[in-house]
């Protein structure tokens, strides 16, 4: 599998800039794979359950989490939104007052960082000439010149990156309901494998310790819903 890397000057490829979106696919996926695979088995292991008591167990998991990670996501990025248009204005407003306060808040900076005085004094002079708000934003506030945050986008990836993880355990609890046990619990932990896999791998981290960790995780998510299902199964 190639991996797409950012090329800089010197031939130095970096994957740090993947964090954000890796981030999110591989926790909205796994989130959907363990959740409703935990929900399924632990369904199964209950005496007495039946196969579409099992199937609509999977699918009402399926919508109900892809949705409420969609709206966690949205309103946890619409606040991170709120506060960076908050500190930007209120940025804006300080460098329309204080320009020279400003510049010399940015020279600072760059000296805290090593660089010599004079030159901190002349490079945040020459920032401040070319987007003094952009200066700001990236080294005062530390945010990325990427447009901001993106409440929808991010809800509706993290809806998608849910339901893919979790429609293969849902179609894998249509077998017959002698085999769901196993069924699902397999298909979960060979998705779940894969998705360490990919994630290490894209990454630029270690495969197998990738792959061990989830897969670990995800087992044993499933091993203690599948008790709870018969303990609670035999009480009802």
């Amino acid at each position: 599998m190639t991996i797409e890397t950012t090329q800089h000057p010197a031939g130095e490829q970096h994957l740090v800039h993947r964090t954000g979106w890796l981030r999110a696919a591989v926790l909205g996926a796994n989130d959907g794979i363990i959740s409703v695979s935990s929900l399924i088995v632990g369904v199964a292991a209950a005496p007495g359950a039946t196969a579409a008591n099992i199937l609509l167990a999977g699918v009402a998991a399926l919508v109900g989490g892809a949705l409420s990670m969609a709206a966690g996501e949205y309103v946890s990025v619409s606040s991170q939104a709120d506060t960076e248009i908050a500190d930007l204005a209120r940025e804006a407003a300080e460098l329309a007052r204080s320009p020279l306060a400003e510049t010399r808040e940015l020279a600072a900076i760059y000296e805290t960082r090593g660089v010599d005085a004079a030159l901190a004094q002349q490079v945040a002079e020459q920032m401040m000439a070319h987007d003094a708000l952009g200066a700001h934003r990236r080294d005062e506030l530390g945010l990325a010149d990427d447009g901001g945050s993106r409440p929808l986008q991010a809800a509706l990836f993290s809806a998608v990156a849910f339901a893919a993880g979790a429609v293969l355990p849902v179609i894998a609890a249509l077998v017959p309901r002698a085999y769901v046990l196993s069924a699902v619990p397999m298909v979960a932990l060979v998705l779940l494998a894969l998705l360490g896999a990919l994630g290490a791998r894209a990454g630029g981290a270690p495969v197998g310790r990738g792959m061990a960790r989830v897969v670990l995780l995800g087992a044993i998510a499933m091993g203690v819903t599948a008790l709870i299902g018969t303990l609670t199964g035999a009480v009802i």
